[in-house]
């Protein structure tokens, strides 16, 4: 197969560009960008490729249909809103890492990213690719989940389909590395200002809220809130997830770590950890999500601790995860991968 990656320059599409290359299945990878005229070489636009003799073609929506067989979007929010059109019209394969067709309610959309969002009709057409638990419902566009929103609902998700919590009392507490927050100069990802410090940031705002609900909803209707909190940590790749939920009357430990065992029995890239909270360091360079369990019987609490890598899980791997859902393929092609030690 032929597959085309539009946006090279951001960390997801690099990560995106040397997952594919190891894809037993594809054939040829095609770089386009949206933003330039002419053709240009790989290294001009992304120096890290500096011996790279790929040239990066400009955008033009015929020409990647011709010579493609699918499409990753791995673009800022905003663009492929903007780009879809022509192939949702050709019901061409589409796996967008952005944030521009999770949301189904367009107000939603603009709430949280504060820009327009895609006509409704087009954003029907899209399914949101939580490529663990999600089936495809026919259709060939995929919205790639954000990268908190996997290690969230992927540690949520046999507590919402058991019932098993107060749904009142859903309390997360993110942190990620800098990777995260992408390539765009800030303050807070200033050295001087991320070494040696923690920044939490979006308190109540963060664009990943909407889309964790959404998905919430779908396992347990009655849900409608959560307390979602991010931080900065000064590592460069991985999320901890830590989830605090209270244990409805009845449940037991056991209960709780069966519910777990049966969901992810039969998903490899989801493992739960028997008496052990994992570490972010366990899944940096892997497309896995560890998730370990803290049962408190005297507050009646229950800690999950949800880790993936933000660039591979929660971007570019979980991306290749969903292409291989849409074409048949094994669900470990190109994604046979060992944590980067030490």
């Amino acid at each position: 197969m032929n597959v085309a990656i539009i946006g090279i320059t951001g960390y997801a599409g690099m990560v995106l560009f040397g997952l594919l290359q190891k894809h037993p299945g594809i054939i040829k990878i095609n770089i386009y960008q949206h933003d330039i005229k002419e053709a240009v070489p790989l290294k001009t636009l992304a120096p890290q490729y500096t011996y790279y003799s790929k040239a990066v073609k400009p955008y033009d929506s015929q020409t990647i249909i011709d010579e493609n067989d699918a499409v990753f979007f791995a673009t800022p929010a905003g663009v492929t809103s903007k780009l879809a059109k022509p192939f949702i019209d050709a019901d061409f394969p589409v796996i967008d890492l952005s944030g521009d067709f999770r949301l189904k309610d367009p107000k939603e959309y603009e709430k949280w990213y504060h820009q327009p969002t895609a006509p409704q009709a087009e954003l029907e057409q899209a399914y949101y690719g939580l490529a663990d638990l999600t089936t495809n419902p026919g259709k060939n566009y995929v919205a790639n989940p954000g990268c908190y929103a996997t290690s969230v609902l992927l540690g949520l998700a046999p507590l919402m389909m058991n019932d098993s919590i107060d749904l009142d009392n859903i309390v997360i507490d993110a942190k990620s590395g800098l990777s995260g927050a992408g390539k765009k100069l800030s303050d807070s990802s200033h050295f001087v200002q991320a070494n040696d410090n923690l920044q939490i940031y979006k308190p109540n705002e963060h664009k990943h809220i909407p889309e964790i609900m959404a998905m919430l909803k779908q396992w347990n209707p009655k849900v409608d809130h959560i307390q979602f909190m991010t931080t900065l940590v000064p590592f460069n790749r991985g999320i901890m997830s830590s989830i605090y939920v209270k244990v409805k009357d009845g449940v037991t430990e056991a209960m709780l770590k069966d519910q777990f065992a049966k969901v992810y029995k039969d998903h490899p890239f989801v493992k739960v950890a028997d008496d052990s909270l994992p570490t972010v360091k366990e899944v940096v360079g892997t497309n896995e999500c560890h998730i370990g369990l803290s049962y408190n019987p005297v507050t009646k609490y229950l800690l999950v601790d949800s880790v993936i890598d933000n660039m591979i899980k929660g971007a570019a791997g979980q991306a290749i995860q969903n292409f291989n859902l849409l074409f048949a393929y094994d669900a470990d092609y190109g994604l046979k991968l060992t944590p980067v030690l030490p």
